[in-house]
Order: structure tokens, then sequence, then C-alpha cells
């Protein structure tokens, strides 16, 4: 939290206590908890909400996260009437009180948030509980099966679980989860797709007032992690000998970050901007010879996609896990990630077995595939289109996930 920054505002309520506003917001009501660690949960969450709150018009929907950026997020995407609050502590006290306070009526945890004090504080008040969009990494896996003392109680205690595919469901039950509560329903990632709310940017305004060219070549480099925004700034000054238009927009997953790979950038002779630095109603003549916007703020990266010619997953090529490639896969976009997906594996083996995306073993293999698609447009458009099939193909867990929910409850 220090590291990140923001973690003074909002944290008594890590501790389980909150303000008066909130208590009387949920004074006798019924209460659904929602929690999502941070912006990638937190998009699910909010379609999530989206489907789910039509359905139970008198009960309060409460929204937990660990992050300030996953705050931020759902203060700009959720209706002001959906409780929003920091996770508690996984203390057996701040557990206590926040339980206490706001006796929930059922609890939603996304992906994999196995915190002991909160599932035995829940369980021992015979509070339906659901795990949905659950994927079990292989790391994962090995620590819950070693710590099985702990945990096979924990996993064994679910209401429901809607699991991402048949192996995360094997999985399941060898960690202790009833065979009966587990079902599959795929990746709610697929119907993570909004685009449209009130704030809305006007890239092509804000790129033009940066000076770049209408059909210049667009690489969006999404979520970036350390060691990759230099391989993309030595490909990018190669590839522009070759493509002198060619544009790159930077987008680190931790925004915290900006500064140092800004240095980064600086030492490969890249000129930049901060994304912060700028407003949206910009003049060409305000900045020379630009040649990558650095954007150091949440919640855009999905808006920077609708203009990209091809994008890059990043975490995915010098860290691992990989990130989601489904928010530019639905718009269409070419898709290029490196061989490090484990954190999306069913996901990439969709996109690949489907000739959607391009994957890369290292730098080389990168720019290799960056030229191929900045000079072929068929390859680009077919690409594309492939890959927003997979997406259609794969929509609906969101729903399946609301209605096994609703059906325990």
């Amino acid at each position: 939290m220090r590291r990140r920054g923001g973690w003074k505002q909002g944290f008594g309520e890590r501790l389980g206590r909150y303000s008066n506003k909130f208590k009387q917001s949920i004074t006798n009501r019924d209460v659904i908890w929602l929690h999502a660690v941070s912006v990638g949960e937190v998009n699910i969450c909010v379609q999530l909400v989206k489907v789910l709150q039509p359905k139970v018009p008198n009960i309060k929907l409460i929204i937990s996260s660990t992050t300030s950026t996953g705050m931020s997020e759902l203060h700009k995407r959720t209706p002001p009437e959906v409780g929003k609050i920091y996770y508690p502590i996984d203390l057996r006290s701040c557990v206590r009180r926040a339980l206490v306070t706001i006796r929930p009526k059922a609890v939603i945890l996304l992906e994999a948030e196995i915190w002991p004090n909160f599932l035995w504080g829940i369980q021992a008040r015979n509070i339906p509980h659901f795990l949905v969009n659950t994927r079990i990494s292989k790391k994962s896996y090995k620590n819950y099966r070693r710590f099985g003392f702990i945990f096979r109680s924990l996993f064994g205690g679910f209401t429901g679980v809607g699991a991402q595919s048949d192996d995360d469901a094997k999985k399941l039950f060898e960690l202790g989860c009833d065979e009966k509560v587990v079902q599959v329903f795929g990746s709610c990632k697929f119907d993570d797709i909004e685009i449209k709310r009130e704030y809305r940017i006007n890239i092509s305004s804000l790129l033009r007032g940066l000076g770049v060219k209408d059909q210049a070549p667009i690489i969006v480099a999404g979520s970036t992690h350390n060691g990759e925004e230099e391989i993309l700034a030595r490909l990018f000054k190669r590839l522009q000998k070759k493509y002198p238009d060619i544009f790159l927009i930077l987008v680190p997953r931790h925004q915290e970050r900006g500064k140092e790979v800004g240095e980064v950038l600086a030492k490969q002779s890249v000129n930049f901007v901060f994304r912060n630095q700028i407003s949206d109603n910009i003049a060409p003549m305000d900045f020379v010879n630009l040649e990558c916007l650095l954007v150091n703020t949440t919640g855009e990266l999905r808006y920077f996609y609708e203009k990209a010619t091809l994008v890059f997953v990043g975490k995915s090529l010098t860290a691992k896990g990989g990130q989601s490639p489904v928010e530019p896969a639905a718009l269409a976009k070419p898709i290029i990630f490196g061989p490090h997906m484990g954190n999306f594996e069913e996901i990439t083996a969709k996109f690949l077995s489907n000739e959607a995306a391009i994957q890369v073993a290292d730098e080389f293999e990168l720019e290799k595939a960056f030229e191929l698609l900045i000079k072929d447009q068929s390859k680009r458009d077919s690409l594309g289109k492939a890959a927003q099939k997979v997406v259609r193909e794969n929509e609906g867990a969101i729903e399946q996930t609301v209605s096994m929910i609703l059906t325990a409850i």
C-alpha cells in the first residue's frame, strides 16, 4: 500500500471501521457483499452488478477492493447506490468488526481470494458464499495442497463455485470443493467489455494534438511490466527507421511506475510525454516530434485500444502471468503476446487455436511480428476478426454466474 500510494484514504475500513454515512446506508437492509481485489476484478464486478442489481432491487450491493486503483475504478464505473469499501485486513479482529457491521446476506469473491480469517468468519455465521470466475494457478494449487490442513475446509465450505475451465474444476475438487457446487462457466472476462460511459476520451483529438498523423501506425502496449518497456523502446527506434510515422502508446500495468518507465524511455532517446501532463484539448504546436505517449493514469487503456493499429499484451515477455487479451480482441484488434501467459492459459489457447493472436518467444520474434502487422493490413484484419469471433463465441459466463448465486440464496 505504501509503495502504490493513496493508502491513508479509507484506511479505517481496512480495520473494519466504517463511517456513520456508510452504516446508515445499510441499516435494516439485506446486503450482498462482492469483493474485487484490483482493477481486473473490478471490471468483472461491474458487469456482475449490472446483471445482478435489477434482479435483487431490494438488496443493497456492496463492493470491496484491496487497492486504491481498484477503488478509483469502482467510483468511476458503479452507480452511487452501490456501496464501496476497502477489504478488511485478514486479522480476526478486523474481520469480526466488518462482518458484525455489514451482516451480509451473501458474499461473492472473485477469482481466488482465499483469506482464512474472513472465510472462517463467514462460515461460522453460516453466510452463503461464492467463488466466481475461479482460476487456480499451478503455484497456488501447489501451496493450497501443501497447507491443506488449513485450506481444505475453506474450499469445502463454498455454497457455489464458478470455474473458468474443466482443469480448474478438477483442481477445486482436489482442494476440497464439493463436486455438487462447482460449475464450469468459462471466463467472465469474455463478458468484461464496456467501452461506453459518461466520460469518454476523444482519443482521435488527443492524438492529433500530439502531432500523430491520421494514417500513422500506432502500437499500443498494454499493462507492461519491468523490462518490457526497454525492449519496446529499442524495437520502436529500429522500426522507426523504416516507418517514420510510427507512434507508441505505452501503458504500464502500475501507474506508479510512470517515472521509472520515463527514465527508461529517455535512455533509449524516445521523445515522450506523460498522459497526466496533457489535456484533452491540445494544439499540435504544443509538442514537437513526439514519438510516444506514456499513460500514467488508470482506467484509460481500453480507450487507447480503440485507436491501435496493433496491440502488445504486457506481463508476457519478461514477466510471467500475462494480462487479459480479451479487451483488444473485442475491438477486433490484432494481438501479440509473449511466451508467459500462464494466468490466462485457457483464454490464450482459445485465441491461438483459432489463429486469433500471435505468440512470440523473445524480442527478435516480437520485432518480426510488429513489422509483419505494420506492413500487412489483410493480416491485421484477419487476426482482428478472428479475435473478435473468439470473444463473441465465449460470452455468457456472467449470466450463468448470477443465476447460480440467485438460485442458492
